[in-house]
Parts: C-alpha cells; structure tokens; sequence
C-alpha cells in the first residue's frame, strides 16, 4: 500500500505525523492477530507482566505499564469477565485489589508470544539487523525525550 502525500500543512510535524501513521498501523494489525486468541490490544500487555512477574497489585500493574487507573480498571475488569484474570482484596492492604491470571489465561500464554513474534516479524519485515538495532535505539530516544517532555507539562486541573 502506498503512504499518501503529506499535506502540507503537517510539513513541520514530519516525525510526529510519521510516528502516528505507524503507531495506528500498528496498533490496527495488533488488534487483528490478537483477536484470535479474544483479546484486545493492550489486554495482552497485561496479561504478559502477570504471567512473568505473578499476582500483581493493580496499582503496581498501572506503574509497570505506563498505564492510568481508570484504563487499567476497565482492562482488568474486561479480562476478569473474559475469565483471564481474578482479582482479590490484598490481605496485607485492604485498600489494595491483587489481580492474578487464571489457569484459563495461563493456556493462551503461547498462542500471545506466537501473536507478538508475528506482530514482530512483519514489523520488521525487510530490515537488516543493524537497522533493526538502530530503529529501537532511535526510539528509545524519542521515548524518552517525550517523556521528559510530558514531565514538565503542568498537571491537568
């Protein structure tokens, strides 16, 4: 499929208008190969952190993700309803929930990374290693430069 020509009123944005077009490809092909194991992107981010990490306090889910509480509730609820996760009062915290995957989610855990290699392989389709390497390094950049970025924006009232 061909890129369309870059209106010229975004001329001055040429990386962010870049950096959104492939962002939502992304993210559309994502959701494509996630439907086949009844998820929805974002949903098998969360799953991964508690297949590698365990039951997960759903504050610390927030903070590991990058996430916010609202967004992570309704991703926890949706995959609570799925039967992927359960969630629990904490017995340290009663303030606390603790969200743990079931032994339902535990048998999706190989079709998600076959989902996720194959998400990677045609992201990277046609990129010798070296540029693969660099292509990560020069996002990590820009990752953290919008991030210092976002840092300094005044909270919302």
């Amino acid at each position: 499929m061909a890129r369309p020509p870059m209106p010229p009123s975004i001329r001055a944005g040429a990386m962010n208008h870049a950096i959104f077009r492939v962002a939502r490809l992304h993210r559309m092909l994502a959701g494509q190969l996630l439907r086949r194991v009844g998820l929805h992107p974002g949903q098998e981010l969360v799953m991964m952190q508690l297949w590698d990490l365990g039951p997960q306090r759903q504050t610390d889910l927030v903070r590991l993700l990058g996430s916010d509480a609202a967004t992570m509730t309704r991703t926890v609820k949706r995959l609570e309803h799925a039967g992927f996760v359960r969630r629990r009062p904490s017995e340290s915290d009663k303030r606390a929930t603790i969200v743990e995957p079931t032994a339902a989610s535990l048998a999706l855990r190989k079709e998600v990374e076959q989902v996720w290699a194959d998400l990677e392989e045609s992201t990277v389709d046609g990129l010798a290693e070296e540029d693969r390497e660099a292509t990560i390094r020069a996002l990590a950049r820009i990752e953290d430069s919008l991030s210092r970025a976002a840092e300094r924006q005044p909270p919302l009232a």
